[in-house]
């Protein structure tokens, strides 16, 4: 692509986000990455909060606007980064997450066993590179931190990076949940590079906090709100019931690309040997697992319709949370109530009752650390500065334990 290629989106979160190069204009049009408009960016949390209906798309090109303004800081500063380098970085950012499916974590869980998104993304990648006559090779590099200045894959990931930094500001917008809302912009401002290494300078502390502490509230208060747990969990439910009677020959409602990973069991060897199994995984998107569940909503199956219907519904599992494991009698009273109520027993009950626990780290000390560069020249980790709020609270992690089961009134009815 040789002319000259300028585009300007609108975006609701920053305002005007630039797209200035032939080449990144190129992998933003491929159908692999356009792909990512029919992704939901939050699964189901719009069940919940009924403006999180942005996508990855969204997000991602709302983390190469962040990437463009970190660099663009970072060479200010005297940091040398080349166009070459600033190029492949912005691309390593758009990609992060080219490899997330429909409900990314469900369909893991349900479907796609054993093979992650990180890997379909790295696969993903490396067939983009091909198809782009290795234009994508320094990208690679950065992104999986084989590249000499390491700056560069912290942008991208890391316990500061421009994803983390994107996600809570957007879904803090979509959702109105204003505790997720962080000062990305005096962040970026903060930004350093020692010794090869990317830093907040002294100033940036209290902004650092604020990120580690708002990363914590959006976690509990919308990622693992309990509402959105039952959903993501009987999605699990769905996905995994539908691949079972699909592996026993019975005839499902799907699209091709569905009916592919639900008839056949899909490994990491697939992927790697067959290219069309990644051709197909492209072709799968929230509206492909939408659409199925609407139809077997009256499936013969009972409990693949029960679960269907009361997904589409929006009639959730109840769910109860604890700090502690919760005793196996009080999930055996659940499993009668529901063998008297749907006639169903047996192994069956595990699709209705059933207990898990979710857990959250805001920030991890033993994991790529947040480093804090002093005027003085030294350098301290976030959590080991003095009077530092991280260290006595958000480094250490929290567990939630919790039920689900359909919620059985009185009178009987979900």
């Amino acid at each position: 692509m040789t002319e000259s290629k300028r585009k300007i989106v609108n975006d609701p979160v920053y305002g005007f986000i630039t797209i200035d190069h032939p080449l990144i204009f190129s992998l933003i049009s491929h159908p692999y990455y356009q792909r990512l408009r029919r992704i939901h960016q939050m699964a189901l949390a719009h069940l919940v909060y009924p403006g999180a209906v942005h996508t990855r798309f969204h997000h991602s090109l709302g983390a190469y606007h962040l990437m463009s303004g970190a660099l663009q800081e970072l060479k200010s500063k005297g940091i040398e980064i080349t166009p070459e380098e600033e190029v492949a970085s912005k691309m390593a950012i758009l990609l992060h997450d080219i490899g997330h499916g429909p409900y990314s974590h469900a369909l893991e869980n349900g479907i796609i066993e054993g093979v992650s998104h990180e890997a379909i993304s790295q696969w993903l990648m490396e067939a983009l590179n091909k198809e782009m006559n290795g234009q994508l090779s320094l990208t690679l590099d950065i992104f999986n931190g084989r590249y000499h200045k390491k700056f560069l894959h912290q942008l991208v990931s890391s316990q500061l990076d421009v994803d983390r930094m994107d996600y809570l500001n957007r879904d803090s917008f979509f959702t109105g949940v204003s505790e997720g809302v962080i000062g990305y912009d005096r962040i970026i401002k903060m930004l350093t590079v020692h010794k090869g290494e990317l830093m907040v300078e002294e100033k940036g502390i209290y902004s650092i906090e604020k990120f580690i502490i708002a990363r914590r509230l959006m976690y509990w208060q919308v990622y693992l709100h309990k509402t959105v747990l039952s959903a993501e969990n009987m999605l699990v439910k769905i996905l995994t019931r539908a691949k079972r009677l699909a592996q026993a020959g019975e005839q499902l409602f799907c699209s091709p690309a569905l009916e592919y990973f639900l008839y056949n069991s899909i490994t990491k060897d697939n992927f790697e040997q067959d290219p069309e199994c990644l051709k197909r995984f492209c072709m799968l998107d929230d509206y492909d697992i939408l659409g199925a569940i609407k139809v077997w909503s009256t499936h013969k199956d009972p409990i693949l319709s029960l679960l269907c219907g009361w997904l589409t519904n929006r009639q959730l599992f109840k769910v109860v949370l604890s700090h502690e494991p919760f005793d196996e009698s009080a999930l055996d009273l659940l499993r009668k109530q529901v063998t008297a109520k749907w006639n169903i027993s047996g192994p069956d009950l595990d699709y209705f009752v059933f207990s898990d626990a979710a857990t959250l780290r805001a920030y991890n000390i033993n994991d790529e650390n947040i480093n804090i560069l002093f005027k003085d020249g030294t350098v301290k980790d976030i959590s080991s500065i003095d009077n530092a709020l991280i260290s006595h609270t958000l480094a250490t992690p929290v567990k939630k334990f919790y039920i689900c089961h359909p919620k059985i009134q009185a009178n009987g009815v979900i």
